[in-house]
Formats: C-alpha cells, sequence, structure tokens
C-alpha cells in the first residue's frame, strides 16, 4: 500500500512542528502549511487527509475547509482552542468530518486520525492490488445509485460530491432501506468511536448537509427520513419528518 499523506495546515509553529513529528513517527507522509493560502497551493489529489486549524490569520480553517470541499471530499479533521458545541457544528457545516479541541493528547489525535483515514481507503477502494478490476458493486433505490468500490453517488442521473462522512451515512442507510437507525447506531458505526449526548448534533448536521445534496426539497425528505423519536432510515414513507 502506498504511504498515506497528511496535509498539516496550523499557523502556530510548535503545534505544527509537534504534530507533524508524531504522525511522521507512524509512518505517514507529512506535508505542512503555515497559512490558509499556503494550504490550497499545497493541496492535491495525493493527499488523504488533512488536519486544519480554525484559527488562523487572514484565511480562518471554515474558509480553507468551504474551498477545499469545491475540489475534493478528502477528509478533513479541525483542530482549534474552541470546544463550544456551537463551534464545533459550524466546523462540520463548513464541510469537516470530525474535530479536536486543543489541547489534546497525542493517542486521541493518532485515534481520530486511523478512524478517518481508514474510512477513506475503505470508500474511496484504495489500497487495492495495482491493476485490480473489481466487480462493480452498486446500491441503488428511490433514484439514488451509490457505487460501493468507491466514493460515487448519481442521483436521479446526476453524480453528486459527498464527503467521506456523507458517504458512510448514506451507504449504512441504503444497505438496509425501511431499517431505523438511531442516532447512537448510526454515530458509531460511521464513526467507529463511541456515542456522547452531544454526538447527536453530530449526526445531525451531517444529515442536514447530506439532504441538501440528494434531496428534491431538503425541507421535505423523501429519502433520508427521520422518524421522529426512533433515528433515521432511507426510505419514500408515509410519516417521516426532517431536522
Amino acid at each position: 500500500m502506498a504511504q498515506e499523506s497528511i496535509l498539516i495546515v496550523e499557523d502556530d509553529a510548535d503545534i505544527r512542528d509537534g504534530v507533524r513529528i508524531l504522525l511522521a513517527g507512524e509512518g505517514y507522509r507529512i506535508l505542512e502549511a503555515a497559512s490558509g493560502a499556503q494550504a490550497l497551493e499545497a493541496f492535491s489529489p495525493e493527499v488523504d487527509l488533512v488536519i486544519l486549524d480554525v484559527m488562523m490569520p487572514g484565511m480562518s480553517g471554515l474558509r480553507v475547509c468551504e474551498e477545499l470541499r469545491k475540489r475534493s471530499t478528502v477528509p478533513i479533521l479541525f483542530l482549534t482552542a474552541k470546544s463550544q458545541e456551537s463551534d464545533k457544528l459550524l466546523g462540520l457545516t463548513a464541510g469537516g468530518d470530525d474535530y479536536l479541541p486543543k489541547p489534546f493528547s497525542f493517542a486521541e489525535l493518532s485515534a481520530r486520525v486511523r478512524a478517518l483515514l481508514r474510512r477513506y481507503t475503505v470508500y474511496r477502494g484504495k489500497g487495492e492490488a495495482p491493476g485490480a478490476q473489481p466487480e462493480r458493486r452498486m446500491l441503488a433505490a428511490h433514484g439514488v445509485k451509490q457505487e460501493l468500490d468507491c466514493n460515487r453517488v448519481w442521483v436521479d442521473g446526476r453524480e453528486v460530491n459527498l464527503t467521506e462522512t456523507e458517504y458512510g451515512i448514506l451507504r449504512l442507510l441504503m444497505q438496509d432501506p425501511e431499517r431505523i437507525y438511531p442516532a447512537q447506531t448510526l454515530y458509531e458505526a460511521v464513526w467507529n468511536e463511541p456515542y456522547y449526548y452531544t454526538s447527536n448534533g453530530t449526526v445531525m448536521v451531517h444529515i442536514r448537509n447530506l439532504r441538501l445534496k440528494i434531496e428534491a426539497d431538503p425541507q421535505t425528505p423523501r429519502r433520508v427520513c427521520t422518524v421522529w423519536g426512533k433515528g433515521y432510515h432511507f426510505a419514500r414513507g408515509e410519516g417521516a419528518g426532517h431536522d
């Protein structure tokens, strides 16, 4: 398997150097940027993960995330001194996949990096032998088609770009239509980490973002539906609600 590449975007040189040394010691190829402008210049399709500071002079991490989302579905892990739930949801709404408040332990950073890269590898089909041509596997229902061997989704014949987290949610829901997934079950399956009460807001933000991309009318969803008090499912049914 090719060495995985991580782009660290952090204006604090001490933090940037510390993250670089620790992750390089785990075998990752590290790229660095001290500003948003440098990050956009350094980014390429070979980058497998972006670790992005939110509070930077000039172009903020949120703006960098929005610009990257125009070009790629690469997983983005926000680092920030802010830890309030509203700040976390703002980052996720901008297109981030995960959020880690400062100060953080290396063990927690390493675990989140591994989880994001694992999902990216599975959903993108990375790591397969060169020249391998796997049989295409598809999920299809209610005008949505999803290719399981890589992150590609079509809605009513039009291809849409999803983040890795959005793809993971959609894949889980489509694999078992009509099954209702409580927020806890969905979070632990897609994020691959324990669920806490505050995790519900994270799920809601990603569901909302997913609906914006696959629903004809996100305010009255007919694909990714809410069953009040129970959870979410992929179906065209009566009594569906929205968040």
